[in-house]
C-alpha cells in the first residue's frame, strides 16, 4: 500500500493513552506499508460476493484493507489470541468499519460454521502437520460455488527465502508476536494434489515483492 493508505489504516490502532505503546500502530503502518500481502489478497477477492471468514485474523487489517479497496464484502475474524481480537474490535468501532465481526475461535478445538470464501494468512506454518489437513479440509468444505479459499503461506522448497521466512518466524514467537513458533511449512504438491481431490481450480503466486520471505498466494476456487 501507499504511505498515506498505511497511515490512514494504522491511526485506528492508535493507543488512547500513552502508556498504552505504539506498537500496535506501527506494526500496522509498517506491514500494511511494506507487505504485498494484503493489496495480493484484495486483488484475488476483488470480485466475489460471498462472506468471506478470515481464519487467524490478527488484529484484523485485512478487513481495513478490503474497505480501503472499496470491497464491500460481509467479513468475519477469529483468532485464537483474545488480545488481539479485543484490539481488533476497538480499530474496527473506531472507523465505523460495515459488516465487519471479530471473535475468539480456538482453531485446535473447532471451526466456525461459515459457507462463503475463507482466508488462511499467515498461519498454516504456525499449526502441527495434522492440524494443517484440519484446516484445508475444513476452509474448503465451507466454500460454495464462485467462493475462494485464499492462503498466505511460506512454502517448504528448500530455498533461502524459506530459511529467512523460518528464522523471522522463530523470532516472532521469541518476541511474543506470535503464540506459537513454525511447525511445519506447506508442500506445494500436497497442496495442489488435495485441490485436485477437491475438484477446485487453483494458482500459486509468488507474494514476497520486496522482502526476503518464500511468501506465495495460493488461490483455490469453487
Amino acid at each position: 500500500m501507499s504511505s498515506g493508505q498505511a497511515r490512514m489504516i494504522a491511526q485506528a490502532f492508535l493507543p488512547d493513552r500513552i502508556r498504552d505503546g505504539y506498537w500496535d500502530y506501527w506494526y500496522s503502518r509498517t506491514k500494511l506499508g511494506s507487505d504485498p500481502l494484503y493489496p495480493g489478497v484484495c486483488e484475488a477477492l476483488r470480485g466475489t460476493t460471498a462472506p468471506l471468514l478470515d481464519l487467524g485474523c490478527g488484529l484484523g487489517l485485512l478487513a481495513h484493507a478490503l474497505r480501503g479497496h472499496g470491497i464491500g464484502l460481509p467479513y468475519r475474524g477469529v483468532d485464537n489470541d483474545a488480545g488481539k481480537i479485543a484490539r481488533a474490535r476497538l480499530a474496527s468501532t473506531r472507523v465505523g468499519l460495515q459488516d465487519a465481526g471479530f471473535d475468539v475461535v480456538d482453531l485446535a478445538r473447532e471451526y466456525p460454521a461459515h459457507r462463503g470464501s475463507v482466508t488462511l494468512l499467515d498461519v498454516l506454518q504456525f499449526v502441527p502437520p495434522d492440524a494443517q489437513s484440519r484446516a484445508l479440509d475444513a476452509a474448503i468444505a465451507m466454500l460454495v460455488p464462485g467462493a475462494k479459499l485464499v492462503i498466505r503461506t511460506g512454502l517448504a522448497d528448500g530455498s533461502g527465502r524459506a530459511h529467512v521466512t523460518r528464522a523471522v518466524d522463530v523470532f516472532s514467537r521469541v518476541l511474543g508476536w506470535m503464540n506459537a513458533g513454525p511447525s511445519r511449512y506447506p508442500d506445494a504438491d500436497a497442496l495442489r494434489a488435495r485441490f485436485e481431490a477437491a475438484g477446485l481450480r487453483y494458482e500459486f503466486t509468488p507474494l514476497y515483492g520486496r522482502t526476503p520471505f518464500n511468501n506465495w498466494r495460493v488461490v483455490a476456487t469453487k
